[in-house]
């Protein structure tokens, strides 16, 4: 595989584990720097200690996306050790606790859409600035396919992934003309540990049989890989993607295409 990513410095938030995780080591793989955010310290930093070991170069910032102060010293610190941000993966969410919309507590409302919304307009808010000195970049946020049809218990999530995409797409037109390309990703079923407790829940803790049940939804006939996903972060960073802005992609096996 070609390192065209070879001196070029990327942020991952949500690195710690799955979708993030796979978006990291991506990058590392291309050879960019990479900056891994989580408020899950051994997560990140086992994350770090793969790219280490893979001979690629990264640094874990613990940060909690939902508090504007700890995103700030995220992104100052990505560019005190680097001296630059030329891609931004906003990743970082949380499912937040499955009810029926009348019976979600104010507080699981709150978080959910501090962590999942919030904090990607966060994210934008000190890494665009960074960006428009450099002359541009290019910024992809998490959304779900959750960001474009309903699903029931989880009206939080939904809310704040459909959130993401609007946000993206009014982001996008406002910084196309200064080099700063900004997309999002639409998940479908992703083998990833938020999706393994999500199906485990749902199918009272048979695992297994939830992920059949998830794979029969599906019109490719299984589950996704977080590098699938990943796969399409980098691709949209990069300059292939140079003509793409403002789209949110689904990568979801044809799930919503039904």
């Amino acid at each position: 595989m070609t390192k065209q990513l070879v001196g070029k410095v990327a942020l991952v938030t949500g690195g710690g584990s799955g979708i993030g995780r796979a978006s990291v080591l991506a990058f590392v793989t291309r050879g960019a720097n990479v900056i891994v955010g989580d408020v899950d310290v051994e997560g990140g930093q086992e994350t770090v200690r793969m790219v280490h070991e893979s001979g690629g170069e990264a640094i874990f910032v613990h940060v909690d996306v939902a508090q504007p102060v700890e995103v700030e010293a995220l992104i100052n610190q990505a560019i005190a050790t680097y001296g630059r941000l030329d891609y931004a993966h906003n990743n970082a969410g949380i499912e937040g606790i499955r009810t029926s919309t009348a019976d979600c507590s104010e507080e699981n409302w709150d978080r959910v859409l501090d962590v999942n919304l919030k904090g990607v307009w966060l994210c934008m808010k000190y890494e665009i600035p960074q960006m428009i000195k450099q002359g541009g970049g290019s910024i992809v946020n998490t959304s779900s396919v959750l960001g474009l049809v309903g699903y029931s218990g989880r009206a939080p999530y939904g809310a704040s992934k459909h959130g993401v995409i609007g946000l993206t797409k009014a982001a996008a037109l406002e910084y196309a003309r200064q080099g700063i390309r900004i997309n999002a990703i639409c998940p479908g079923f992703i083998r990833t540990p938020m999706s393994e407790r999500e199906i485990s829940e749902v199918s009272q803790g048979d695992l297994a049989k939830g992920e059949e049940l998830v794979a029969s939804a599906e019109p490719i006939g299984r589950m996704g890989s977080p590098e699938e996903v990943a796969e399409t972060v980098v691709w949209l960073c990069s300059d292939a993607a140079s003509f793409v802005i403002g789209h949110a992609m689904s990568v979801d096996g044809g799930f919503v295409t039904q």
